[in-house]
């Protein structure tokens, strides 16, 4: 099993390094890493292509290396899949673990979760996986201080697992684990989360005036199933999550909208 780690703290972050450690001792695993170079969190989807990519390996010190380049973290799946690794085809994409949780509708602005969702564009299977802080915060930017150690091991027997999950093909799962030790693991569908956002001056500078426009403490819809309430009441969330974006139903409500009429000119349908 063929496995690509990536993420969206950089290729030095904690979290990466534990999940990276614990896969290496899954014994069918063959382990690449590709990731930034720096941090690219809340990149979303975003890719690079108006200029070539740095790339660098990097020894990690236990006989092992991985690539750190400076473009996204779904530029570092797409180099997988390219062959930037000579004799590496990617069966699996594991990206984390992210420093901070990656919940709800926070999950379209992560690049963690990003990366596993360019895997199932790209056919394969994938996991994102996220951890609280020790703060036991809902929000992926505020946490400090993280322990990776209950994510590492459970991630990395998810994937040893994976081929047994009956999963239909093109989902990817959203793994959240709680600070702490987890008092359990439950599937769940994505939350509802309650933006406070303001446009907040930070300062000026002759005619240029520079503003602070998201806010630091995002509530939820506390709504059992759901990914955030599973984590606040201290349970892994397993949320399973497809791109098929298509409204069915909106789908039907349009075909009856006859939206052939509005190629015709104006003129026309007047007469």
């Amino acid at each position: 099993m063929k496995v690509l780690l990536t993420n969206d703290d950089g290729i030095e972050a904690e979290g990466l390094q534990a999940l990276r450690r614990a896969l290496l001792e899954v014994p069918e695993v063959e382990l690449a890493v590709i990731a930034p170079d720096g941090n690219r969190s809340a990149m979303a989807r975003s890719i690079t292509t108006r200029h070539p990519l740095w790339v660098q390996e990097v020894d990690f010190g236990d006989g092992t290396v991985g690539y750190a380049t400076d473009g996204t973290p779904v530029d570092c799946v797409r180099f997988a899949t390219l062959g930037l690794i000579e004799g590496f085809e990617a069966d699996i994409i594991v990206a984390g673990i992210n420093h901070g949780s990656n919940l709800g509708d926070d999950i379209t602005y992560s690049g963690t979760v990003a990366a596993a969702l360019e895997g199932v564009v790209l056919g394969l299977p994938a996991v994102a996986v996220s951890q609280q802080s020790a703060a036991r915060e809902l929000d992926f930017r505020l946490g400090t201080r993280f322990d990776f150690t209950t994510a590492a091991s459970f991630a990395a027997r998810v994937v040893a697992e994976l081929d047994d999950v009956p999963l239909e093909p093109g989902t990817l799962l959203n793994v959240n684990v709680p600070a702490g030790q987890p008092e359990g693991v439950e599937v769940t569908r994505l939350g509802k989360r309650i933006y406070r956002d303001e446009l907040k001056l930070s300062e000026e500078d002759g005619g240029r005036r520079r503003y602070w426009i998201y806010g630091d403490a995002p509530d939820y819809h506390d709504e059992a199933g759901t990914d955030l309430a599973a984590v606040a009441a201290g349970r892994i969330a397993v949320t399973p999550i497809h791109f098929d974006l298509t409204d069915r139903r909106g789908m039907d409500a349009l075909a009856l909208h006859d939206l052939a009429r509005l190629l015709q000119p104006a003129a026309e349908e007047v007469e």
